[in-house]
């Protein structure tokens, strides 16, 4: 489950990381809610994201509590029925624009930038790999919407997936996640 939630995590944040935005608009530090939709040509990632929702339903809240813990150390915490994570923008990350990524997982190319609109190519090491191009458009300092695909292999297969994703700043104040750090 554990592989699932980071799989999860890492696409999540992969279509919000790096350079955000243009300098005319600022992105607000404090606690973001990102949200997404993937869509597998096997159908396998659906599975999975359905299996981990079915596990955290089930654990014992104590178990839970646990699990919750661990991923808001590494920056992490999950949202409604699995399909959002919880990420905390510092001060510094929003001056420079800078939205967290897994630590030395991905490295991304931004191909296009305009007022509110990047375009980026992405590659990310791991078991498995993946690239892919995303687009993310910020409607205000205080919510973006995007589109992602994702190159990878499941079970030795190659796999594409589309992703959907929305975020939304929640509060200034990030409670128990903490800031990714690179």
């Amino acid at each position: 489950m554990k592989k699932v939630i980071a799989t999860v995590a890492a696409l999540a944040c992969m279509s919000f990381s790096g350079p955000a935005l243009a300098q005319a608009q600022k992105m607000r530090p404090g606690l973001w809610e990102n949200s997404f939709t993937m869509k597998s040509q096997s159908g396998q990632t659906e599975k999975a994201m359905s299996d981990m929702q079915q596990q955290l339903a089930s654990m014992p809240p104590e178990q839970r509590k646990m699990m919750e813990q661990m991923m808001a150390q590494q920056g992490m915490g999950m949202g409604a029925q699995g399909r959002s994570v919880k990420v905390c923008i510092t001060k510094e990350q929003a001056e420079r624009d800078e939205v967290p990524q897994q630590e030395g997982r991905c490295t991304q190319q931004v191909v296009q930038r305009t007022a509110n609109t990047i375009k980026v190519k992405f590659t990310c090491a791991g078991n498995p790999p993946s690239s892919g191009e995303g687009e993310v458009t910020f409607i205000s300092p205080t919510a973006y919407t995007g589109k992602t695909t994702v190159n990878t292999t499941v079970e030795g297969k190659p796999e594409r997936m589309n992703m959907e994703q929305s975020g939304k700043w929640l509060s200034a104040d990030c409670g128990n996640i903490k800031p990714v750090r690179r």
